[in-house]
Protein backbone atom coordinates (compact mmCIF):
# COMPACT_ATOMS: atom_id res chain seq x y z
CA UNK A 1 0.00 0.00 0.00
CA UNK A 2 1.44 3.38 -0.83
CA UNK A 3 1.91 5.54 1.70
CA UNK A 4 0.01 8.93 1.69
CA UNK A 5 1.28 11.79 2.93
CA UNK A 6 -0.42 14.23 5.78
CA UNK A 7 0.40 17.44 3.48
CA UNK A 8 1.86 17.40 -0.12
CA UNK A 9 4.35 19.10 -0.43
CA UNK A 10 4.65 22.53 -2.30
CA UNK A 11 6.67 22.16 -5.46
CA UNK A 12 10.10 20.93 -5.09
CA UNK A 13 9.53 22.59 -1.09
CA UNK A 14 12.51 24.74 -1.71
CA UNK A 15 11.43 27.40 -3.91
CA UNK A 16 8.43 29.45 -3.85
CA UNK A 17 7.49 31.88 -6.83
CA UNK A 18 6.90 35.64 -5.67
CA UNK A 19 3.14 34.84 -6.36
CA UNK A 20 3.09 31.07 -4.86
CA UNK A 21 0.85 30.12 -1.79
CA UNK A 22 1.42 27.41 0.13
CA UNK A 23 -2.08 26.37 1.42
CA UNK A 24 -2.82 24.92 4.84
CA UNK A 25 -3.02 21.18 3.70
CA UNK A 26 0.65 21.58 1.82
CA UNK A 27 4.19 22.13 3.29
CA UNK A 28 7.78 23.04 2.30
CA UNK A 29 10.43 20.41 2.97
CA UNK A 30 10.70 19.55 6.66
CA UNK A 31 14.01 22.17 6.95
CA UNK A 32 12.34 25.47 5.67
CA UNK A 33 9.20 24.23 7.52
CA UNK A 34 11.05 23.73 10.75
CA UNK A 35 12.01 27.87 9.94
CA UNK A 36 9.08 29.12 9.49
CA UNK A 37 7.59 27.55 12.33
CA UNK A 38 10.53 29.03 14.66
CA UNK A 39 9.54 32.34 13.14
CA UNK A 40 5.78 31.46 14.28
CA UNK A 41 7.50 31.24 17.75
CA UNK A 42 9.78 34.09 17.17
CA UNK A 43 6.09 36.33 16.75
CA UNK A 44 3.98 34.91 19.40
CA UNK A 45 7.04 35.36 22.29
CA UNK A 46 6.96 38.57 23.10
CA UNK A 47 3.00 38.60 23.59
CA UNK A 48 3.13 35.21 25.03
CA UNK A 49 5.56 35.87 27.88
CA UNK A 50 4.85 39.59 28.51
CA UNK A 51 0.85 38.40 29.87
CA UNK A 52 2.44 36.01 32.81
CA UNK A 53 5.03 39.11 33.50
CA UNK A 54 2.25 41.08 33.69
CA UNK A 55 -0.50 38.58 35.69
CA UNK A 56 2.21 37.21 37.86
CA UNK A 57 2.23 33.63 36.04
CA UNK A 58 4.66 31.60 35.61
CA UNK A 59 6.36 32.69 31.81
CA UNK A 60 7.86 29.46 30.81
CA UNK A 61 3.78 27.38 31.96
CA UNK A 62 2.35 29.48 29.64
CA UNK A 63 5.00 29.15 26.81
CA UNK A 64 4.15 25.20 27.56
CA UNK A 65 0.75 25.38 27.71
CA UNK A 66 0.54 28.24 24.40
CA UNK A 67 2.30 25.07 22.75
CA UNK A 68 -0.25 22.20 23.82
CA UNK A 69 -3.39 24.68 23.01
CA UNK A 70 -2.06 24.98 19.65
CA UNK A 71 -1.68 21.66 18.54
CA UNK A 72 -5.18 20.73 20.64
CA UNK A 73 -6.64 23.96 18.25
CA UNK A 74 -5.76 22.23 15.26
CA UNK A 75 -6.52 18.72 16.17
CA UNK A 76 -10.03 19.94 17.15
CA UNK A 77 -10.42 22.35 13.93
CA UNK A 78 -9.88 19.33 11.33
CA UNK A 79 -13.59 19.09 9.69
CA UNK A 80 -15.68 20.77 7.94
CA UNK A 81 -13.82 21.06 4.84
CA UNK A 82 -10.45 21.40 6.81
CA UNK A 83 -8.45 18.11 6.66
CA UNK A 84 -5.47 19.24 8.25
CA UNK A 85 -7.19 21.88 10.71
CA UNK A 86 -6.98 25.80 10.63
CA UNK A 87 -3.25 27.05 10.76
CA UNK A 88 -3.72 29.34 14.21
CA UNK A 89 -1.40 29.83 16.80
CA UNK A 90 -3.04 29.79 20.88
CA UNK A 91 -1.13 32.19 23.00
CA UNK A 92 -1.56 34.56 25.88
CA UNK A 93 -4.25 37.21 25.56
CA UNK A 94 -4.01 40.26 26.79
CA UNK A 95 -8.26 40.82 27.25
CA UNK A 96 -7.72 38.10 30.37
CA UNK A 97 -5.21 40.71 32.32
CA UNK A 98 -7.11 42.60 34.14
CA UNK A 99 -9.88 40.19 35.67
CA UNK A 100 -6.97 37.94 36.45
CA UNK A 101 -5.29 40.38 38.01
CA UNK A 102 -8.74 41.54 40.05
CA UNK A 103 -9.58 37.87 40.02
CA UNK A 104 -5.87 36.81 42.30
CA UNK A 105 -6.31 39.69 44.88
CA UNK A 106 -8.75 37.20 46.34
CA UNK A 107 -7.41 33.82 46.28
CA UNK A 108 -4.02 34.33 44.02
CA UNK A 109 -3.30 32.03 40.95
CA UNK A 110 -5.37 29.11 41.48
CA UNK A 111 -8.42 31.02 41.98
CA UNK A 112 -7.79 32.71 38.78
CA UNK A 113 -6.85 29.69 36.92
CA UNK A 114 -10.34 28.05 38.14
CA UNK A 115 -12.44 31.51 36.18
CA UNK A 116 -10.13 31.19 33.32
CA UNK A 117 -10.73 26.87 33.10
CA UNK A 118 -14.45 28.42 33.28
CA UNK A 119 -14.34 30.95 30.19
CA UNK A 120 -12.37 27.89 28.12
CA UNK A 121 -15.56 25.98 29.24
CA UNK A 122 -18.21 28.67 28.28
CA UNK A 123 -16.47 29.31 24.89
CA UNK A 124 -16.40 25.87 23.62
CA UNK A 125 -20.06 25.12 24.35
CA UNK A 126 -20.74 28.17 22.26
CA UNK A 127 -18.53 26.60 19.51
CA UNK A 128 -20.36 22.99 19.74
CA UNK A 129 -23.54 25.09 19.69
CA UNK A 130 -22.48 27.37 16.51
CA UNK A 131 -20.79 23.98 15.04
CA UNK A 132 -23.94 22.17 15.33
CA UNK A 133 -26.19 24.65 14.38
CA UNK A 134 -24.43 27.05 12.00
CA UNK A 135 -22.72 30.49 12.02
CA UNK A 136 -26.15 32.74 11.06
CA UNK A 137 -26.51 34.45 14.56
CA UNK A 138 -22.25 34.57 14.72
CA UNK A 139 -22.66 36.58 11.28
CA UNK A 140 -25.77 38.46 12.13
CA UNK A 141 -24.12 39.72 15.64
CA UNK A 142 -20.84 40.29 14.12
CA UNK A 143 -20.92 41.16 10.76
CA UNK A 144 -17.32 41.93 8.49
CA UNK A 145 -17.99 45.98 9.83
CA UNK A 146 -17.77 44.48 13.48
CA UNK A 147 -15.30 41.98 12.66
CA UNK A 148 -13.35 44.09 11.02
CA UNK A 149 -12.91 47.22 13.57
CA UNK A 150 -12.38 44.72 16.18
CA UNK A 151 -9.44 43.28 14.34
CA UNK A 152 -7.92 46.82 13.56
CA UNK A 153 -8.72 48.10 17.43
CA UNK A 154 -6.71 45.21 18.77
CA UNK A 155 -3.75 46.71 16.47
CA UNK A 156 -4.00 49.61 17.37
CA UNK A 157 -4.65 48.87 21.24
CA UNK A 158 -1.37 47.40 21.22
CA UNK A 159 0.52 49.88 19.39
CA UNK A 160 1.49 51.68 22.72
CA UNK A 161 3.12 48.88 23.54
CA UNK A 162 5.43 48.64 20.61
CA UNK A 163 6.12 52.42 20.58
CA UNK A 164 7.62 52.09 24.07
CA UNK A 165 9.49 49.34 23.39
CA UNK A 166 10.69 50.83 19.97
CA UNK A 167 11.58 53.76 22.05
CA UNK A 168 13.50 52.46 25.08
CA UNK A 169 16.19 51.15 22.74
CA UNK A 170 15.85 53.21 19.70
CA UNK A 171 18.66 52.79 17.70
CA UNK A 172 18.51 48.09 18.03
CA UNK A 173 15.02 48.66 17.50
CA UNK A 174 15.06 50.69 14.33
CA UNK A 175 18.00 48.41 12.67
CA UNK A 176 15.65 45.49 13.72
CA UNK A 177 12.85 47.29 11.89
CA UNK A 178 15.00 48.17 8.96
CA UNK A 179 16.39 44.90 8.41
CA UNK A 180 12.68 43.22 8.56
CA UNK A 181 11.53 45.84 5.86
CA UNK A 182 14.56 45.25 3.95
CA UNK A 183 14.88 41.17 3.93
CA UNK A 184 11.15 41.26 2.85
CA UNK A 185 11.97 43.28 -0.45
CA UNK A 186 15.93 42.36 -1.25
CA UNK A 187 16.62 38.71 -0.12
CA UNK A 188 15.12 35.95 -2.56
CA UNK A 189 12.52 33.38 -2.60
CA UNK A 190 12.55 31.91 0.91
CA UNK A 191 14.73 34.13 2.34
CA UNK A 192 12.29 37.28 1.66
CA UNK A 193 9.77 35.11 3.49
CA UNK A 194 11.48 34.41 6.95
CA UNK A 195 12.04 38.31 7.16
CA UNK A 196 10.89 38.60 10.44
CA UNK A 197 12.96 35.70 12.27
CA UNK A 198 16.17 37.24 10.17
CA UNK A 199 15.55 40.66 11.53
CA UNK A 200 15.53 39.79 14.95
CA UNK A 201 18.94 37.42 14.67
CA UNK A 202 19.87 41.14 13.27
CA UNK A 203 19.04 42.80 16.09
CA UNK A 204 20.26 40.76 18.70
CA UNK A 205 23.47 41.25 17.34
CA UNK A 206 23.24 44.48 17.31
CA UNK A 207 22.31 44.35 20.86
CA UNK A 208 25.06 42.37 21.99
CA UNK A 209 28.42 44.42 21.57
CA UNK A 210 25.86 47.49 23.35
CA UNK A 211 25.76 45.00 26.41
CA UNK A 212 21.44 45.33 26.23
CA UNK A 213 21.29 41.08 26.35
CA UNK A 214 22.00 40.22 30.00
CA UNK A 215 22.30 36.71 29.26
CA UNK A 216 24.97 36.12 31.42
CA UNK A 217 23.07 35.64 35.19
CA UNK A 218 20.07 33.99 33.29
CA UNK A 219 22.87 31.59 31.79
CA UNK A 220 24.72 30.51 34.42
CA UNK A 221 21.38 29.82 36.74
CA UNK A 222 19.45 28.27 34.17
CA UNK A 223 19.31 24.30 34.06
CA UNK A 224 19.59 22.79 31.25
CA UNK A 225 16.62 20.10 31.29
CA UNK A 226 13.84 21.25 33.65
CA UNK A 227 9.94 21.17 33.61
CA UNK A 228 7.49 24.06 34.13
CA UNK A 229 5.57 25.09 37.46
CA UNK A 230 2.15 23.98 37.44
CA UNK A 231 -0.69 24.57 39.72
CA UNK A 232 -4.06 23.24 39.86
CA UNK A 233 -7.27 25.51 40.06
CA UNK A 234 -9.83 26.31 42.53
CA UNK A 235 -13.02 27.58 41.83
CA UNK A 236 -15.14 30.54 42.83
CA UNK A 237 -18.08 32.16 41.72
CA UNK A 238 -16.51 35.57 42.18
CA UNK A 239 -13.66 34.59 39.85
CA UNK A 240 -15.44 33.02 37.38
CA UNK A 241 -17.68 36.24 36.95
CA UNK A 242 -14.75 38.46 36.46
CA UNK A 243 -13.63 36.40 34.19
CA UNK A 244 -16.40 34.67 32.20
CA UNK A 245 -17.25 38.27 30.52
CA UNK A 246 -13.93 37.93 28.66
CA UNK A 247 -15.40 35.11 25.92
CA UNK A 248 -17.24 37.84 24.35
CA UNK A 249 -13.96 39.50 23.01
CA UNK A 250 -12.69 35.70 22.35
CA UNK A 251 -15.45 35.31 20.55
CA UNK A 252 -14.69 38.90 18.15
CA UNK A 253 -11.16 38.08 17.99
CA UNK A 254 -11.29 34.23 16.60
CA UNK A 255 -14.13 35.70 14.37
CA UNK A 256 -11.92 37.99 13.03
CA UNK A 257 -8.78 35.99 12.71
CA UNK A 258 -10.37 32.99 11.21
CA UNK A 259 -11.97 35.49 8.41
CA UNK A 260 -8.68 36.68 8.20
CA UNK A 261 -6.84 33.01 7.47
CA UNK A 262 -10.25 32.46 5.13
CA UNK A 263 -9.83 35.82 3.13
CA UNK A 264 -5.61 35.16 2.72
CA UNK A 265 -6.32 31.66 1.49
CA UNK A 266 -9.10 32.21 -0.47
CA UNK A 267 -11.68 29.80 1.79
CA UNK A 268 -14.72 30.09 3.28
CA UNK A 269 -14.17 29.00 6.66
CA UNK A 270 -17.20 30.28 8.22
CA UNK A 271 -18.54 26.27 8.33
CA UNK A 272 -15.23 26.15 10.79
CA UNK A 273 -15.97 28.69 13.12
CA UNK A 274 -17.75 26.70 15.66
CA UNK A 275 -14.46 24.39 16.20
CA UNK A 276 -12.16 27.02 16.59
CA UNK A 277 -14.76 28.53 19.21
CA UNK A 278 -14.13 25.24 20.50
CA UNK A 279 -10.32 24.61 19.81
CA UNK A 280 -9.76 28.01 21.42
CA UNK A 281 -12.19 26.92 24.61
CA UNK A 282 -10.07 23.80 24.93
CA UNK A 283 -6.67 25.65 25.20
CA UNK A 284 -8.17 27.89 27.58
CA UNK A 285 -8.90 24.87 29.44
CA UNK A 286 -6.16 23.63 29.62
CA UNK A 287 -4.08 26.14 30.31
CA UNK A 288 -6.81 26.88 33.14
CA UNK A 289 -6.12 23.21 34.62
CA UNK A 290 -2.22 23.21 34.68
CA UNK A 291 -1.25 27.14 35.23
CA UNK A 292 -1.27 28.89 32.19
CA UNK A 293 -2.76 32.62 30.54
CA UNK A 294 -6.02 32.05 29.08
CA UNK A 295 -4.94 32.13 25.32
CA UNK A 296 -6.62 33.10 21.58
CA UNK A 297 -5.78 32.44 18.41
CA UNK A 298 -2.65 35.01 17.46
CA UNK A 299 -2.70 38.04 14.54
CA UNK A 300 0.95 38.01 15.17
CA UNK A 301 1.00 35.01 13.31
CA UNK A 302 -1.40 35.95 11.25
CA UNK A 303 0.62 38.72 10.27
CA UNK A 304 3.85 35.91 9.67
CA UNK A 305 1.58 34.24 7.25
CA UNK A 306 0.47 37.46 5.23
CA UNK A 307 4.03 38.23 5.17
CA UNK A 308 5.62 34.62 4.09
CA UNK A 309 2.24 33.46 1.94
CA UNK A 310 2.47 29.42 4.01
CA UNK A 311 -0.33 28.72 5.42
CA UNK A 312 0.40 25.43 6.33
CA UNK A 313 -0.02 23.45 9.55
CA UNK A 314 2.58 21.91 9.37
CA UNK A 315 4.81 24.99 10.75
CA UNK A 316 2.33 25.33 13.08
CA UNK A 317 2.44 22.13 14.43
CA UNK A 318 6.20 22.56 14.48
CA UNK A 319 5.34 25.90 16.17
CA UNK A 320 3.61 24.01 19.00
CA UNK A 321 6.10 21.38 19.23
CA UNK A 322 9.12 24.36 19.54
CA UNK A 323 7.08 25.96 22.16
CA UNK A 324 6.47 23.13 24.46
CA UNK A 325 10.47 21.89 24.10
CA UNK A 326 11.60 25.41 25.30
CA UNK A 327 9.53 25.44 27.81
CA UNK A 328 11.50 22.46 28.98
CA UNK A 329 14.80 23.82 28.28
CA UNK A 330 15.82 26.83 30.80
CA UNK A 331 18.72 27.31 29.21
CA UNK A 332 17.08 28.29 25.86
CA UNK A 333 14.36 29.99 27.53
CA UNK A 334 17.23 32.18 29.15
CA UNK A 335 18.43 33.01 25.87
CA UNK A 336 14.83 33.71 24.91
CA UNK A 337 14.35 36.21 28.08
CA UNK A 338 17.73 38.25 27.21
CA UNK A 339 15.95 39.32 24.19
CA UNK A 340 16.19 43.27 23.97
CA UNK A 341 13.07 45.32 24.50
CA UNK A 342 14.77 47.19 21.44
CA UNK A 343 14.56 43.83 19.33
CA UNK A 344 10.83 43.27 19.95
CA UNK A 345 9.75 46.88 19.83
CA UNK A 346 11.44 46.64 16.05
CA UNK A 347 9.55 43.76 15.09
CA UNK A 348 6.45 44.27 17.04
CA UNK A 349 6.19 47.58 15.20
CA UNK A 350 5.42 46.00 11.88
CA UNK A 351 3.22 42.72 13.58
CA UNK A 352 1.17 45.34 15.25
CA UNK A 353 0.56 47.36 12.34
CA UNK A 354 0.10 44.46 10.21
CA UNK A 355 -3.03 43.24 12.75
CA UNK A 356 -4.59 47.04 12.26
CA UNK A 357 -4.11 46.93 8.28
CA UNK A 358 -5.32 43.40 8.56
CA UNK A 359 -8.55 45.16 9.65
CA UNK A 360 -8.95 47.54 6.89
CA UNK A 361 -8.31 44.13 4.68
CA UNK A 362 -11.58 42.32 6.13
CA UNK A 363 -13.61 45.97 4.95
CA UNK A 364 -12.10 46.11 1.90
CA UNK A 365 -12.77 42.51 1.03
CA UNK A 366 -16.23 42.58 2.00
CA UNK A 367 -17.07 45.84 0.43
CA UNK A 368 -18.70 47.06 3.42
CA UNK A 369 -20.37 50.35 2.71
CA UNK A 370 -18.89 53.20 5.08
CA UNK A 371 -21.75 55.95 3.41
CA UNK A 372 -23.89 53.89 5.82
CA UNK A 373 -23.88 55.45 9.59
CA UNK A 374 -24.80 52.00 10.97
CA UNK A 375 -21.59 50.81 9.27
CA UNK A 376 -19.43 54.08 9.74
CA UNK A 377 -20.53 55.08 13.50
CA UNK A 378 -19.55 51.67 15.11
CA UNK A 379 -16.71 51.01 13.60
CA UNK A 380 -15.55 54.86 14.22
CA UNK A 381 -16.13 54.47 18.17
CA UNK A 382 -14.93 50.87 18.40
CA UNK A 383 -11.54 52.16 17.29
CA UNK A 384 -11.25 55.15 18.67
CA UNK A 385 -12.23 53.27 21.88
CA UNK A 386 -10.09 50.44 21.78
CA UNK A 387 -6.56 52.21 20.24
CA UNK A 388 -7.30 54.80 23.13
CA UNK A 389 -7.62 51.92 25.37
CA UNK A 390 -10.64 53.62 27.38
CA UNK A 391 -11.15 51.66 30.56
CA UNK A 392 -14.22 51.06 32.72
CA UNK A 393 -14.16 50.30 36.00
CA UNK A 394 -16.77 48.65 38.92
CA UNK A 395 -15.06 47.66 41.95
CA UNK A 396 -13.49 44.81 41.03
CA UNK A 397 -14.49 44.36 37.88
CA UNK A 398 -12.46 45.88 35.06
CA UNK A 399 -12.67 46.18 31.09
CA UNK A 400 -9.66 47.28 29.06
CA UNK A 401 -9.83 49.29 25.66
CA UNK A 402 -10.03 45.59 23.41
CA UNK A 403 -12.98 44.19 25.39
CA UNK A 404 -14.80 48.20 25.55
CA UNK A 405 -14.11 48.96 21.80
CA UNK A 406 -15.19 45.44 20.75
CA UNK A 407 -18.63 45.89 23.45
CA UNK A 408 -19.25 49.64 21.91
CA UNK A 409 -18.63 48.60 18.11
CA UNK A 410 -20.96 45.10 18.39
CA UNK A 411 -23.94 47.15 20.17
CA UNK A 412 -23.39 50.24 18.33
CA UNK A 413 -23.88 47.91 15.62
CA UNK A 414 -26.95 46.42 16.32
CA UNK A 415 -28.65 49.05 18.27
CA UNK A 416 -28.02 51.14 14.79
CA UNK A 417 -29.40 48.90 12.77
CA UNK A 418 -32.88 47.86 14.46
CA UNK A 419 -33.34 51.38 14.62
CA UNK A 420 -32.98 51.59 11.02
CA UNK A 421 -34.81 48.50 10.09
CA UNK A 422 -37.88 48.98 12.47
CA UNK A 423 -37.80 52.80 12.92
CA UNK A 424 -39.26 55.71 10.40
CA UNK A 425 -36.56 55.34 7.87
CA UNK A 426 -37.35 51.83 7.30
CA UNK A 427 -36.37 50.76 3.52
CA UNK A 428 -34.27 53.68 3.13
CA UNK A 429 -31.27 51.32 2.44
CA UNK A 430 -29.06 52.88 5.01
CA UNK A 431 -28.65 49.13 6.69
CA UNK A 432 -27.82 47.73 3.01
CA UNK A 433 -25.44 44.37 4.15
CA UNK A 434 -22.08 44.09 2.23
CA UNK A 435 -21.90 42.82 -1.04
CA UNK A 436 -20.67 39.03 -0.41
CA UNK A 437 -17.22 38.07 -2.29
CA UNK A 438 -16.95 35.02 -3.55
CA UNK A 439 -13.80 32.99 -2.60
CA UNK A 440 -12.12 33.82 -5.69
CA UNK A 441 -12.31 37.34 -5.74
CA UNK A 442 -11.34 37.35 -2.08
CA UNK A 443 -8.25 35.73 -3.09
CA UNK A 444 -7.40 38.10 -5.93
CA UNK A 445 -7.76 41.22 -3.01
CA UNK A 446 -4.59 40.25 -1.47
CA UNK A 447 -1.28 41.49 0.18
CA UNK A 448 0.71 42.44 -2.91
CA UNK A 449 3.81 39.83 -3.61
CA UNK A 450 7.23 40.78 -3.32
CA UNK A 451 8.03 41.51 -7.37
CA UNK A 452 5.33 43.71 -7.61
CA UNK A 453 6.27 45.75 -4.63
CA UNK A 454 9.66 45.70 -6.27
CA UNK A 455 7.88 46.87 -9.46
CA UNK A 456 5.71 49.28 -8.02
CA UNK A 457 2.67 47.80 -8.44
CA UNK A 458 -0.17 46.10 -6.74
CA UNK A 459 -3.10 43.50 -8.00
CA UNK A 460 -6.41 44.96 -8.54
CA UNK A 461 -9.63 42.97 -7.77
CA UNK A 462 -9.42 41.73 -11.33
CA UNK A 463 -5.43 40.21 -10.81
CA UNK A 464 -4.20 42.95 -13.28
CA UNK A 465 -1.30 44.30 -11.82
CA UNK A 466 -2.02 48.78 -11.21
CA UNK A 467 0.03 51.21 -10.29
CA UNK A 468 0.27 51.66 -6.13
CA UNK A 469 -0.14 54.66 -4.71
CA UNK A 470 -3.21 55.72 -5.37
CA UNK A 471 -5.10 56.00 -1.87
CA UNK A 472 -7.70 53.29 -2.58
CA UNK A 473 -5.68 49.61 -3.14
CA UNK A 474 -6.28 47.52 -0.50
CA UNK A 475 -3.12 46.26 1.69
CA UNK A 476 -2.20 42.73 3.58
CA UNK A 477 -1.37 42.01 6.97
CA UNK A 478 -4.70 38.71 18.90
CA UNK A 479 -4.73 38.94 21.48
Amino acid sequence: MAHRQLWTVHGDGRHLGPTDVVTPDERMSWDRTISIGMQHVVAMFGATFLVPVLTGFPPTTTIFFSGIGTLLFIAMTVGRGQRLGLPSYTGSSFAFISPVIAAKTHGGIPVALGGIFAAGAVLFAIGFFVNRYGTHWINVLMPPVVTGAVVALIGLNLAPVAISQFQAQGLTAFITMSSILLFSVLLPGFLARVSILLGVIVGYLVAWPQNQLHLKDNWNSAKWIGLPDFQTPQFTWRAIALIVPVVVVLLAENTGHIKAVGSMTGRNLDGSLGRGYMGDGMASMAAGLGGGSGTTTYAENIGVMAATKVYSTAAYIVAGLTAICLAMIPKFGAIIVSIPTGVLGGATIVLYGLIAVLGGRIWVEARVDFKSPVNLFPAAIGIIAGSANMTWTHGDLSFNGIAIGSFATIIAYQVMHAAVKYGPMKGAGLDAPPVEVTTTEAAAIAVPPVSTVREGVAPSSTGTPTPTGSGSGPSGPRL
